[in-house]
């Protein structure tokens, strides 16, 4: 079989090892099958959603309930959203715990990192996009942690929300971050990372010398298992966009006002849990910005695993770094459980 261009978007061989799917978790290809789902939706969605407050919530209705196959349009775009944050956290738990962040994939880990983020905030601006009564937190909480930082504070707000309080200024600016502020950044740092995943040889996986296991498959297996799991994963995706219908509430009504019920999105809940407990900048701000400054500093923590530990789960060498993301995990989850409450 002659290879194709999707074929030559990887390295020519991988070592069969550490290409199981029990290692690698089909995480970091399906998180790039999820982006492909939201874009290729939120085209569709662009020809009717109509980013005004008058207009946003009615116009996401139109689309759901007049619209032939809206509805089913807005709930694949919603589930890929919300499945690519979980996707996308678990290749990077996958990359931790497997000690795939050393050198020389250290920048590659940071750039993933960036990614995580970037995912975070398009989910959190998409979620925003919708200007109805369940966004109150996200709208009203969120952008009001801006004005507690120091010096930068008031006037990050106005550029954000586009005046002294939400209103229209902030739909339309939330609306160009969502489909072009971040979607592109988005798209050439992941088109970047791939590339350094191809640089670098593929996955991460011992020196030939040191394989007792040096089998290896070729790029057309690797397409095709891909290919597979994109199909599984289609499948996935269409039943619960089918059975699930995706958030929906009346158009908001004071924007400037937060209901008792409001609540984050579900990967920002633990940030909620936070801000009930003392200074929004400390708890909001500062503590985020911290545990994201110790993820980024992993690789320079802990630079060196023995060769003949690398492309497998929990190597000894690691356990540091390992506990540290787990007790990290462990925390965020017990505050979102909290904040369930």
């Amino acid at each position: 079989m002659r290879p194709s261009f999707f074929h030559h978007l990887h390295p020519p061989t991988i070592p069969a090892r550490q290409a199981r799917l029990r290692h690698t978790l089909g995480a970091g290809g399906l998180s790039v099958f999820l982006v492909l789902v939201l874009i290729a939706t939120g085209l569709l969605e662009m020809f009717f959603y109509v980013p005004t407050p008058e207009q946003a919530a009615l116009s996401i209705q139109t689309i759901t309930f007049l619209v032939p196959f809206g509805g089913l349009i807005r709930n694949l775009h919603y589930w890929a959203a919300q499945l690519l944050v979980a996707v996308a956290g678990l290749h990077w738990v996958r990359v931790v715990f497997t000690g795939a962040f050393i050198p020389p994939r250290r920048f590659n880990y940071l750039l993933g990192l960036c990614l995580l983020v970037l995912v975070l905030v398009l989910d959190f601006s998409g979620y925003v996009l919708r200007w109805d009564e369940g966004i109150h937190w996200a709208l009203v909480s969120g952008t009001n942690l801006l004005k507690t930082i120091p010096l930068a504070g008031n006037w990050l707000y106005g550029a954000v929300v586009g005046g002294s309080r939400p209103g229209p200024d902030t739909l339309i600016r939330f609306y160009a971050w969502h489909v072009f502020g971040l979607t592109l950044p988005l798209v050439i740092l992941g088109g970047w990372h791939l590339f350094r995943v191809r640089r670098d040889g593929g996955i991460a996986a011992p020196p030939p010398g040191a394989r007792t296991h040096p089998g290896r498959i070729s790029r057309i297996e690797l397409v095709r298992r891909e290919a597979l799991a994109a199909l599984l994963a289609s499948a996935l995706l269409l039943a619960l966009a089918a059975l699930v219908r995706a958030p929906l509430a009346p158009p908001i009504g004071q924007p400037g006002s937060l209901s008792d019920g409001a609540r984050a999105p579900w990967f920002f809940l633990w940030v909620q849990q936070l801000l009930k407990w003392g200074n929004p900048l400390w708890m909001g701000v500062v503590i985020p910005l911290a545990l994201l400054t110790l993820l980024a500093a992993l690789p320079y923590l802990f630079p060196r695993l023995p060769p003949e530990q690398l492309g497998r789960w929990f190597p000894p060498a690691g356990r540091i770094s390992q506990v540290m993301v787990a007790l990290l995990f462990l925390f965020l989850f017990s505050l979102s459980l909290l904040a369930l409450k």
